[in-house]
């Protein structure tokens, strides 16, 4: 199969038959490229459900008041839920197999200045723990701390593309920022990989908050970690107590679904995950089709090669040839080229995905890419199918009598 004869003999035929070695080649790599770029887009849609998530702690619930739509023990329907700090303190003591962690959030939105700039921001009113709900990244200074929120310090911590858009290029730390009327300390400067639209957030103690507002204890929502050993199983438990709790002391009928709301991020990421599994399961199956079609495609080419050159097998029998070394000089040729076609192929639709990062993030598909073990496997799939149908047509040749196959228009 390895002799000089036969290779230089599978070289002449190739060169002889160019369209042919062409269309053969041109199958097979198609066939690759397009699974591996299919295969590559179902792995950026995974990217793209995880990126989704990536900014904030999955272990986490963010709880929302809202209106009930029940009647329940002597109060009427379309009443107006609240939470207000002595919540965050029951469920901390309800709740601590559970809990890891626990802060309120106060969102307000105004107009902020320093010296002659000024812009509306967001302020959040929360307390140190939200940090991790955030993963917030501290670049310069501190993050707010327990004794802050104790104190009710007028301490700010601004986002990134804050500083930049009041401060120039000023370094914010330890100046004074004007937040609706009230004058505060900047003590932080964070990023966030969520993007611009959180760096332009600012953080100030919930006490603070509180305190401006007339002295007022309410809270806009509620966002609770809790501890990542408790699982998937334990997370879901936890939501249904937590559920349970908040309804027997909002007085909230156990039916009503919209008292009040629980967005479990990890729950979230689950249903996502497994969505974006399924789909790309889909992909894949479809991307299989395509190797599917390539073998076929190389099956047809096949046999009407070796139907072409059935008179020629015909007189290499009458020289002495065995129907063994026609087979094999007919199937190395069949090997060489998919294999040649089939590493191109793969070449190119690694280098296609490799080249494409987020341009296509608009449509759900970041960084596509392939595992380099499953372009290969695939393209020696579709190698060893190649070959097996080069293999079938000239074994049935090969049996064919010479005086049979001479005859052969």
């Amino acid at each position: 199969m390895f002799s000089r004869d036969n290779w230089k003999e599978i070289f002449e035929t190739i060169q002889k038959n160019k369209l042919r070695t062409f269309l053969s080649g041109f199958t097979v790599a198609l066939g690759i490229l397009i699974f591996v770029v299919l295969y590559g887009f179902g792995n950026g849609l995974i990217n793209t459900f995880n990126e989704f998530f990536e900014d904030d702690a999955t272990n986490t619930f963010y709880i929302f008041p809202g209106r009930t739509s029940m009647p329940y023990k002597g109060y009427k329907s379309n009443r107006q839920i609240e939470f207000d700090n002595s919540d965050i303190a029951d469920i901390e003591e309800s709740f601590p197999l559970f809990v890891e962690y626990i802060s309120p959030r106060v969102d307000r939105s105004g107009l902020v200045k320093y010296k002659n700039e000024s812009n509306n921001y967001t302020t959040r009113g929360v307390s140190e723990a939200y940090q991790f709900a955030e993963k917030t990244m501290i670049m310069k200074g501190r993050y707010l701390n327990q004794e802050d929120i104790k104190d009710k310090t007028k301490y700010a911590v601004i986002g990134r593309l804050v500083e930049k858009d009041l401060f120039k290029n000023e370094n914010a730390l330890g100046k004074y920022i004007d937040i609706t009327g009230s004058a505060f300390k900047v003590i932080g400067v964070f990023q966030d990989d969520a993007g611009d639209d959180e760096e332009r957030r600012i953080y100030i103690p919930y006490t603070t908050r509180q305190l401006i507002e007339k002295n007022t204890d309410k809270i806009n929502q509620i966002v609770i970690g809790f501890k990542p050993e408790i699982g998937y199983t334990g997370a879901m438990t936890f939501e249904r107590k937590l559920g349970d709790f908040i309804r027997e002391k909002k007085f909230i009928d156990p039916n009503d679904q919209r008292g009040f709301f629980i967005r479990n991020v990890a729950d979230q990421l689950k249903q996502n995950q497994q969505f974006a599994g399924v789909l790309q399961i889909i992909v894949g199956f479809v991307a299989f089709g395509t190797i599917i079609a390539g073998i076929i495609g190389i099956s047809n080419i096949m046999v009407f090669v070796v139907k072409e050159r059935t008179k020629e097998i015909g007189i290499r029998k009458a020289l002495g040839a065995t129907p063994k070394s026609v087979i094999s000089t007919i199937l190395l040729e069949s090997v060489f080229i998919t294999t040649i076609s089939g590493i191109v192929g793969m070449i190119l639709g690694v280098a296609m995905l490799s080249s494409l990062g987020d341009t296509l993030k608009d449509y759900f598909i970041t960084n596509p890419f392939i595992n380099m073990g499953t372009a290969i496997f695939a393209t020696i799939v579709l190698i060893f199918f190649g070959g097996l149908a080069g293999y079938i047509p000239a074994r049935r040749a090969a049996r064919i009598k010479p005086i049979v196959a001479l005859r052969d228009e």
